[in-house]
């Protein structure tokens, strides 16, 4: 299977009757990045539900982090990627704060798995994501995403300040880049993957 290139995804191809469609979650905290993810690697225009931030939020969403942040997702973002001839991905970025969070059973409802974005500027962000999925045995990735001015960290640092098992992928990636998205999803399914040797898929292969 050869995949495709993201950077022709405006192409807008057909969808064949001979892909397989998986659902993909993409988590993580507040201004972790989901939206931006989403949007970078869909090959449609994604479907999003951002509203503007108001003083209402003052208190409760803490964007000295992502000061120029001035929006945020409060139901889902959506969007869609072809891997390869075999494989269709469709993507749901989930929303990062805690009053949203009774959306996330049925944002997960059928899906293969979850890239969990994280900001090292603030991991304690993530924690909320992570515990969803493994309490529910729901396979994911953790994505580093990067930010400008974060303090560079081995993976065995951020292994420990997450707690995170050795059987959980880490990879490092920038959310406004395609193709660093694009790395990041055929992680999660190729991790999905091998723990469900009965999908139908046999592996997702990068380009």
């Amino acid at each position: 299977m050869d995949s495709v290139d993201v950077d022709t995804r405006q192409r807008r191809r057909p969808i064949s009757r001979g892909l397989i469609p998986l659902k993909v979650l993409v988590a993580g905290g507040f201004g972790a990045g989901k939206t931006t993810f989403v949007g970078a690697v869909s090959e449609i225009p994604p479907l999003t539900t951002e509203e503007q931030l108001t003083s209402r939020s003052v208190g409760i969403d803490d964007t000295a982090a992502v000061p120029d942040k001035s929006t945020t997702t409060v139901a889902m973002d959506f969007g869609r990627i072809t891997v390869d001839a075999q494989l269709i991905l469709y993507l749901f970025g989930t929303p990062g704060q805690s009053r949203f969070w009774f959306m996330w059973d049925e944002l997960a409802r059928g899906a293969v798995g979850a890239v969990v974005l994280v900001d090292l500027r603030r991991v304690d962000d993530c924690f909320p994501a992570i515990d969803y999925f493994e309490d529910r045995g729901l396979p994911f990735v953790v994505a580093a995403n990067a930010f400008p001015g974060t303090e560079a960290f081995g993976d065995r640092a951020v292994r420990d300040a997450l707690a995170l098992g050795e059987g959980c992928p880490l990879v490092r990636m920038d959310a406004r880049d395609p193709r660093s998205c694009m790395d990041a999803l055929v992680a999660l399914v190729e991790h999905a993957l091998a723990r469900s040797p009965g999908t139908p898929v046999k592996h997702a292969r990068r380009e």
